[in-house]
């Protein structure tokens, strides 16, 4: 099925290049470069966080401290609705059929990110910045495909997801993943890497594999006030701090000795990530780093296969494809797929407690302009040979300027069709729903157009015989074409999704599922 999503009846204006809309007065001086703090939740819903009415306790205090202190987007989309895609994407401002990164990269994956492909923690770094990143990265682990050679002077974390390998201690999931073995038996599971264990990286190095996930976030915690007291007090430089969580992604964990007012493990493992925000959060206000710009937002919707350990799409739904069996949220092109709770803050220079007007100007944000905003606001320009998505919404941060995307084309994820097609014309094609229970793989002809002003569920396509399908269909259509040739004529990068034995992260082949807990 081809899926068209209409925005307020307008699809107009897609903007291929990165466009400063920086005032002079807020040209960063060269002694008070902003340092800057990028959070990614994996897997969370548009749902899951500040929606909660007056008077109803939150599990999640510190994300919604960081709400009344920063600019709220309310119409805000991930590049991609899965993981490698959508993370490429934010890291280089371009869509995947340019920096040629149009699906997960996997356990055994001999490349990665092409290294053609230039990272804003590069582009910073050699800007003067101190970089380093906490977390998941997905986008290959070998050799120069490593964080550490793709700009950051620091690595720790999972070089994929959580659930691509076993653990001693398992997290909870659907379906349910035994233990990792203890001998060379061999132990098969519908679902679960049962055959390597889940590494945990420190730069080059794999410092522990099987990873104690119920763990990981006090030392990710720790690792990240560490970052940013090297970067603030011994290295006396600004610093990117890039946190790619493991939270919301399956198998969810928590601390359990957190306070959680609630047994549902969602809630949880949200409680959980929330903490781990609040420490960054105390971090920074701790050492008066004001100058902290502070941006949260997610790579993809909540993966709705996990029934219960998946997150809330809040009102987009995607009932026109649920009532046909299918999924609507992650892989997917529907909105609960890409639209994700977003906000950014940073002291005395956003306003607080502020929300994007989006809704009502029918601008749309995206995590593409993470790249353009950051080296904007660092004074910092981007390489001049190729073309980019994201669009610099500094104005938008700063001055309440209601600039920003008129459309966006969201690509394939995996739902079915060509990995990485972008179209506006949004493909979703039988993805699994709850449980795994999937629609009929099909294109749609004539094509789906929704209202989302008024039918945010997706639920009613216009009148195709109607003259407002007509005239919406023929824009889309030339905004399509537009950013095809764009680029077709641009430098573009092909990754090598080829996979070996040899490529696969282990630290001690010959033990069971390559556990090596001595180097802890």
């Amino acid at each position: 099925m081809v899926h068209y999503g209409l925005y307020g009846l307008l699809f107009t204006g897609l903007i291929h290049n990165t466009k400063s809309h920086i005032r002079d007065a807020d040209k960063p001086d060269e002694k008070e470069r902003p340092n800057f703090i990028v959070i990614l939740a994996d897997d969370i819903g548009w749902g899951d966080l500040w929606l909660n009415s007056p008077g109803n306790s939150s599990s999640t205090p510190w994300l919604d401290s960081l709400r009344l202190k920063g600019k709220r987007f309310t119409d805000f989309h991930s590049p991609a609705s899965t993981c490698s895609p959508s993370r490429a994407a934010i890291l280089t401002g371009r869509h995947g059929l340019r920096n040629g990164v149009t699906h997960n990269f996997a356990v055994g994956s001999v490349e990665g990110l092409p290294l053609n492909e230039t990272t804003f923690a590069q582009l910073l770094h050699d800007a003067g910045y101190y970089t380093a990143m906490i977390g998941k990265w997905h986008l290959g682990h070998n050799g120069f495909y490593n964080p550490v050679h793709r700009g950051f002077d620091y690595y720790l974390g999972i070089p994929y997801s959580n659930d691509m390998g076993c653990t001693d201690e398992p997290g909870l999931d659907l379906p349910s993943c035994p233990p990792c073995v203890q001998s060379h038996a061999t132990r098969k599971n519908e679902g679960c890497y049962m055959k390597l264990a889940l590494p945990l990286f420190e730069n080059e190095t794999i410092v522990e594999q099987p990873l104690d996930t119920w763990s990981l976030k006090d030392r990710y915690a720790k690792a990240a006030v560490q970052q940013i007291f090297t970067a603030s007090l011994s290295k006396k430089q600004p610093f990117l701090l890039y946190m790619a969580l493991a939270h919301m992604h399956v198998p969810l964990f928590h601390n359990a000795f957190l306070n959680v007012t609630t047994s549902v493990p969602y809630t949880a493992s949200l409680s959980d990530m929330d903490s781990l925000v609040g420490s960054i959060m105390q971090a920074v206000s701790s050492e008066l780093l004001e100058n902290t710009l502070i941006w949260f937002t997610g790579d993809n919707g909540p993966w709705e296969q996990k029934c219960q350990f998946a997150g809330d799409v809040g009102p987009f739904v995607g009932k026109w494809q649920r009532s046909r069996g299918g999924g609507s949220a992650k892989r997917t092109t529907w909105e609960g797929g890409h639209r994700v709770p977003t906000v950014v803050a940073w002291p005395e220079r956003i306003k607080p407690n502020s929300t994007s007007s989006a809704l009502l100007s029918w601008l749309i944000y995206s995590g593409l302009d993470i790249f353009p905003t950051l080296l904007s606001l660092a004074g910092v320009k981007p390489p001049g040979d190729r073309r980019y998505d994201g669009i610099d919404i500094t104005a938008v941060l700063l001055n309440d300027s209601e600039a920003g995307h008129k459309s966006l084309m969201h690509p394939n994820s995996g739902a079915a069709g060509q990995y990485g097609d972008l179209q506006t014309v949004r493909i979703n094609c039988g993805s699994e729903a709850c449980g795994g229970e999937s629609g009929r793989q099909q294109y749609q002809d004539p094509p789906l157009i929704f209202d989302l002003l008024e039918d945010e569920a997706e639920e009613t396509p216009l009148d195709p015989e109607g003259e407002e399908y007509r005239l919406v269909l023929e824009e889309v259509e030339r905004e399509r074409e537009a950013l095809l040739w764009d680029i077709a004529t641009d430098k573009v990068s092909v990754a090598d999704y080829s996979v070996a034995p040899a490529a696969v992260p282990c630290c001690q082949p010959l033990n069971p599922v390559c556990r090596c807990h001595s180097l802890r």
